[in-house]
């Protein structure tokens, strides 16, 4: 079975039409500092291109490197996050993020026989489309279209968009068997739904004063089990990560000018502005009061 964790905390995507049940995003990571975000995880399918740099694509704990032109799908569910590896300008990364039923019926023959194989296999978390493989031209193709499709919204453009779908997913069901798959234990499943039970105390606690034993309470671990699952997928311990976030979300409020730097740091869960301001610098080289 897929690794589902249903909690009002997974990421929430806001689809404009819960009938057609398809978003396209467009530069997202001009809004993020240093151009990453950080790993959240979602129900639907999503697929990304990096189309003028180079990305690093964090899918679990594998982390696969995009080049201009690559396309990735990442299945639902599981846990991801990006991160552009150099230049200073941000990567367009337009991407689709989707629920198969945009595809078919979820009681229909064509979503349980071709959808949920896909969907419900733990060993799938990703597929890259590389733009230098001859094999994946069409694919490449047929998300580019419906890219612009997306974008452009002109007339049927549904019903275009549905049929670039099927015949990606045709593509996916078509060479199942082909595709590289990463092997998954029942250790792997426990500690992926550990991580994501505590990411969710994270997000949804920042504000607060939170503690490691608080943290690894909330997955029914230990502090030191705990920080044996955040180093592994997030290359760090549970208060780094806890701090990280808080800088990003610190990053984003300061944008509004209407808010002293003192609201903002309590805000995000700092007691100390000089605190705030000395981990804020030595995050992204340059103090609160630069942006």
């Amino acid at each position: 079975m897929p690794i589902i964790l249903d909690h009002q905390l997974r990421e929430q995507i806001p689809h404009s039409n819960s009938i057609f049940p398809i978003t396209y995003f467009h530069d997202e990571l001009s809004d993020l500092p240093n151009f990453a975000g950080p790993l959240h995880w979602h129900p639907d399918f999503e697929i990304a291109t990096a189309e003028i740099g180079v990305l690093d694509y964090q899918v679990d704990r594998h982390h696969i490197t995009l080049e201009a032109g690559d396309s990735i799908f990442v299945n639902g569910n599981i846990l991801h996050g990006i991160k552009q590896v150099f230049g200073d300008i941000p990567d367009p990364m337009p991407n689709i993020v989707f629920s198969g039923v945009v595809i078919a019926s979820e009681n229909s023959a064509i979503y349980q026989k071709y959808i949920l194989p896909i969907s419900h296999c733990d060993s799938l978390p990703f597929i890259v489309f590389r733009h230098g493989n001859q094999c994946h031209y069409e694919v490449n193709r047929l998300i580019n279209d419906t890219y612009s499709l997306l974008r452009e919204q002109r007339g049927c453009y549904e019903m275009a968009v549905q049929r670039n779908l099927n015949s990606i997913f045709d593509y996916i069901f078509r060479h199942f068997d082909d595709l590289p798959k990463s092997e998954v234990t029942r250790i792997q499943i426990t500690n992926h739904i550990r991580i994501q039970k505590m990411l969710s105390y994270i997000y949804e606690h920042y504000m607060e004063s939170v503690t490691l034993e608080d943290i690894a309470r909330s997955a029914n671990i230990s502090r030191s089990e705990a920080g044996r699952c955040f180093n592994a997928y997030m290359g760090c311990s549970p208060i780094e990560s806890l701090i990280q976030y808080r800088l990003q979300i610190a990053h984003r409020l300061l944008n509004d000018k209407s808010t002293t730097l003192q609201e903002i740091s309590y805000s995000c869960g700092f007691n100390s502005v000089n605190y705030f301001s000395r981990q804020f610098k030595k995050k992204y080289g340059y103090t609160p009061r630069q942006i």
